[in-house]
């Protein structure tokens, strides 16, 4: 079994998840993934032969590895995003893997319209919002082209994935908060559908269980509980004990002033995410959330854990790391 991307915190869960199922696992990545039980191959999917040497002799992949930003040079993107998982692709199918997985995204077919019970609304790479969405819609289209019955491809699309440990989303949502640098966009009541970690995970794993099944299909997991935008926010900050955002800002003047930060960003990248872009702010603002059930009839999957749950293991976590001297 290759996961690729373990260095990255869902990619390692998912990789700690399949070795404890009792599965050999390789990975692929440019640093030690971490993940005890691993057979680490130092790289990236930009690199054939290290490609090669990666696929050799496994007979499932699950590629999780991508440029993921809201911004940076286009350029970087295309080749990670697109051509890497064509590489991987290819290497793959040479050396006989029968079952692919690949990671995906909602944001694959969001072209800053809200998505309300939908499925999986089809990839839209000319539609997409922001160079991330957009390649990871080609990734995703030139992935389930090459599902065949011996190359079984799966596409899943978890939607924003939290959880304990979370370094992107929920950190950077808790450390502006904090700082006073998170507003509401808009009116905070659009409904946003998430993903607890164990049950994205688990949701891979019933993917890659059930590809010989359900080859050349995308299916969204979420936990199905969508909830207020301003709910889940302040959900993750006062599982910190921090207080929840309470200042708006207008849907119209948040894209406008993404656009903006996104121009000056291009010529003089910050040293962290920008503040604002378009596409965050059409996130932040707009209903996205999804129709479960093709994915747990085809998959036989369910989400155990859900959003209340998860904020109590999230606050759970946090009064751990303060009984133990850490920042929380």
């Amino acid at each position: 079994m290759l996961v690729t991307g373990a260095s990255g915190w869902l990619g390692a869960a998912v990789a700690r998840d399949l070795i404890a199922a009792g599965d050999e696992v390789r990975t692929l990545q440019r640093r030690a993934s971490g993940v005890e039980g691993a057979e680490d191959v130092l790289g990236s999917v930009t690199q054939p032969g290290v490609v090669d040497l990666a696929v050799e002799g496994v007979e499932a992949v699950v590629h999780l590895a991508a440029k993921v930003s809201f911004a940076g040079d286009a350029a970087d993107f295309v080749a990670v995003n697109i051509e890497g998982t064509r590489t991987l692709v290819r290497a793959a199918k040479r050396a006989g893997v029968r079952r692919f997985v690949f990671v995906s995204s909602p944001s694959v077919a969001h072209t800053g319209a809200p998505i309300m019970g939908e499925d999986a609304p089809p990839a839209q790479p000319e539609r997409a919002h922001g160079a991330y969405a957009r390649t990871k819609a080609a990734a995703e289209i030139a992935a389930l082209a090459a599902d065949a019955p011996a190359f079984a491809v799966v596409a899943v699309r978890p939607h924003v994935v939290w959880g304990p440990g979370d370094p992107q989303l929920v950190a950077r949502i808790q450390e502006r908060a904090a700082a006073g640098r998170l507003p509401l966009v808009g009116s905070g009541a659009a409904l946003v559908d998430s993903t607890y970690l164990d049950d994205a995970v688990s949701g891979i794993r019933a993917a890659l269980e059930a590809a010989p099944r359900v080859h050349g299909n995308a299916y969204v997991l979420t936990s199905g509980e969508p909830r207020p935008i301003a709910e889940l926010l302040a959900g993750f900050c006062a599982a910190a004990g921090i207080a929840p955002p309470a200042r708006h800002v207008p849907a119209g003047a948040a894209r406008a002033a993404g656009s903006v930060v996104e121009a000056l960003w291009r010529v003089r990248p910050g040293a962290d995410e920008p503040p604002m872009t378009r596409f965050l702010a059409e996130q932040l603002s707009t209903a996205h959330w999804f129709d479960l059930r093709r994915t747990k009839r085809d998959l036989g999957w369910s989400p155990t854990v859900g959003v209340t749950e998860g904020l109590r293991r999230l606050a759970a976590a946090h009064a751990s790391m303060r009984d133990c001297g850490g920042s929380g």
